[in-house]
């Protein structure tokens, strides 16, 4: 007779590891009366609503919740501990974008940066919503940070009405990413001002004339300290034959081509561009080469960002590189610091670039 076969380890489903996470966040007291909306709650957990209905069926099962007249969700008394703490392990990120329709290596931030606070036994929830990141996100982020006791706050792609709110509210923020002006909140960011500076003098030695700055509209920190940076490089010598060119475009591809076209028929057309941003790199070197100017020959092209997809092109282009990891374990330390004391030094923390050459210039 055949010794009995040991058991098969178990394969949990995605509905089990969405119950999981919900009981988890109950139990722990993140929400305190009532679940969010379905909607917020698929973005929250990266599910879909078939399964998180799934979970939700789960959890009501056993008793956690209970379904109002008004179809909300509300949770059952008991549910959460009572030994809570005051201060939550939890550290929220809020986005204007999901992680799927961000940028690859912010995705790689996020994901470094996950994996970083939960060895810290620290919870990371990212937060998805455009609204906060308007003119006037007085009332979004009022009721996002009512319903997320989170012990620290980062924020990523903030522009100054955010910054402005939290610091307003003395809510312990880490920007990730640049302040604006006047706004004295603990921030970590690539030292863009720096970059352009090196970017200016290296086009300059090679000769020349008229160099072109390529940034959106709506500019963070970084946008204006690139620009800052770049016009210091060209003014260290008084030159005046040397020509500068800020093209300021809205995010579009058609707004950015029809803009480049109105740089090129200029009698003095650019012999230089440095770009923001990897993905506008491709719709710059594109049109150019639609236009049958030749990169670098007639025109040359550099980056002030990377990206892994910029490896593929052709001909190489010359960027700024640093590690999404290098960026997320900066990130990842002052984030620990903030949740475990609730305040940081005002600093601004700037990692420096490597100048990666390419055939582009």
């Amino acid at each position: 007779m055949s010794p009995p076969h040991p058991d098969l380890p178990r394969r949990l489903s995605l509905v089990a590891e969405t119950a999981r996470a919900l009981r988890q966040s109950i139990a722990e007291g993140f929400w305190k009366a009532q679940l969010p909306g379905e909607r917020e709650l698929c973005t929250r957990l990266q599910v879909s609503r078939p399964t998180l209905r799934a979970a939700l069926d789960e959890l009501q099962r056993e008793g956690l919740l209970e379904v109002s007249m008004r179809r909300r969700r509300i949770i059952c008394p008991g549910a959460t501990l009572s030994d809570r703490g005051s201060h939550p392990r939890l550290i929220a990120v809020i986005s204007p974008r999901p992680l799927l329709a961000m940028p690859p290596s912010a995705a790689v931030m996020v994901d470094e940066l996950r994996t970083s606070l939960t060895r810290a036994g620290f919870e990371l929830d990212l937060i998805v919503n455009s609204a906060a990141f308007s003119e006037n996100p007085n009332r979004t982020l009022d009721a996002l940070v009512q319903r997320t006791p989170a012990s620290a706050w980062i924020t990523y792609g903030s522009r100054e009405p955010m910054q402005r709110w939290f610091l307003k509210h003395q809510i312990p923020c880490l920007v990730a990413g640049s302040c604006a002006s006047g706004i004295a909140l603990p921030s970590i960011d690539l030292d863009y001002r720096a970059t352009c500076r090196h970017a200016g003098g290296l086009l300059r030695a090679k000769g020349h004339r008229h160099i072109a700055l390529c940034l959106p509209e709506g500019a963070t920190g970084g946008e204006a300290d690139s620009e800052a940076g770049l016009r210091e490089s060209l003014e260290l010598r008084a030159d005046p034959a040397l020509k500068f060119s800020l093209i300021r475009h809205d995010g579009s591809a058609a707004n950015l081509c029809a803009l480049l076209d109105g740089v090129l028929r200029s009698r003095q057309r650019p012999t230089a561009i440095v770009v923001a941003r990897a993905v506008h790199v491709l719709t710059v070197m594109t049109h150019l080469q639609r236009r049958g100017i030749a990169i670098p020959g007639d025109i040359s092209i550099l980056s002030r960002d990377d990206e892994p997809f910029l490896e593929h092109l052709t001909p190489t282009v010359a960027r700024y590189t640093v590690a999404p990891t290098l960026f997320a374990t900066q990130l990842s330390r002052a984030a620990r610091q903030l949740a475990e004391r609730g305040s940081l030094p005002l600093r601004s923390t700037r990692l420096i670039p490597r100048f990666s050459p390419g055939e582009t210039l």
